[in-house]
């Protein structure tokens, strides 16, 4: 077998038929490739419906919403491709991008490898990235702090690390989970993603030791469309699918993972490092937005409501910490 591709679902039914009708037939009909459905959805009919119009699909139900990383261990485990695609289900598929992206890949040394990520309407889409010591790019988002460290980095004229439009073969220190192929051999070597994640940020830590293993690439004349899912929004109630929002369910998420990703992957230290700036992001932010919006003539308390489930989300973070330093197995599932 080839190749092995597998799609976590969530509530995605209608978006995964969308994914499958957009694969050429050629690609749909050939028997070295095999395509993995893993539900994390509670018992449903969906099963029913996908196989009725894709019968070739194997489907494996874990009857909870299990989160990104323990659910594509499930399809990578029942895989018996040479080379493991994780697929998001909000993507369309042009013609012969995976064939193309699965013969660079075999032909090459690299381990694992993407493709440039558009929207619908062609404009291209964060597909990859470098990593910056200790995570500290996840500063950048925090409120009223992100932007001043911004400023700070511009004066210093810092390179972005993220890779919005790569070039031919970009390569990085890890990859989108939107499209991410990797040679099985390398899967075995590093190991499968690691469970303690729920969503967000798993692919990363993964790659982290994926990269150990060799190179990394982003193949910027292939082309997906990449459909910014709403079902995550659904399930938390967030008012936009953005990853900037930070006081809401989906914000403690991605709080919470991207810490977890920085304690296993850069230590205790940098732990430290981010949550002290993210509990100093608390006081520096009510501060700042009462000045400032008062400078401008304006309500001082615009912002209270989102600096609020922020702090709170905050809060949150120091109950976790004994469990982050001792590092025991543990599932962060925080919406």
């Amino acid at each position: 077998m080839l190749l092995s591709i597998i799609i976590v679902s969530y509530k995605s039914t209608a978006d995964i038929q969308h994914c499958l009708k957009s694969v050429c037939k050629p690609l749909l009909d050939n028997k070295e490739i095999e395509w993995i459905v893993v539900d994390n959805d509670a018992p449903n009919n969906s099963a029913a419906v996908l196989k009725q119009e894709f019968p070739f699909i194997q489907y494996i139900s874990l009857g909870y919403n299990a989160g990104f990383a323990r659910a594509n261990n499930a399809g990578i485990k029942m895989a018996k491709g040479e080379t493991i695609l994780l697929l998001n289900p909000d993507t369309l598929i042009k013609p012969n991008s995976i064939e193309r992206c699965l013969e660079r890949l075999t032909s090459s040394d690299a381990v694992a490898c993407g493709v440039q990520l558009i929207h619908e309407n062609g404009l291209p889409q964060f597909s990859g990235s470098k990593f910056v010591k200790g995570g500290l790019n996840h500063l950048l988002d925090l409120p009223y702090w992100g932007a001043s460290l911004k400023w700070l980095a511009s004066l210093a004229k810092t390179s972005k690390p993220s890779v919005i439009k790569a070039s031919k073969e970009q390569q990085v220190d890890w990859i989108s989970g939107a499209f991410l192929m990797v040679k099985k051999w390398a899967v075995v070597k590093a190991g499968l993603l690691d469970e303690d994640f729920f969503l967000y940020a798993e692919e990363v830590e993964w790659c982290s030791r994926l990269r150990k293993l060799g190179t990394l690439y982003i193949y910027g004349d292939i082309e997906i469309v990449h459909l910014i899912g709403t079902s995550i929004q659904t399930a938390t109630n967030a008012t936009d699918n953005s990853y900037t929002n930070l006081s809401d369910k989906k914000g403690l998420q991605l709080m919470v993972s991207n810490h977890l990703r920085i304690r296993k992957q850069y230590g205790i230290f940098w732990y430290m490092v981010q949550l002290l700036n993210f509990t100093w992001t608390v006081f520096y932010a009510f501060l700042m937005s009462v000045l400032l919006h008062l400078a401008h003539g304006k309500n001082p308390f615009t912002d209270f409501k989102m600096l609020v489930g922020f702090t709170k989300n905050v809060l949150t973070l120091w109950g976790l910490l004994p469990r982050m330093i001792i590092a025991k197995p543990y599932f962060y599932k925080c919406i």
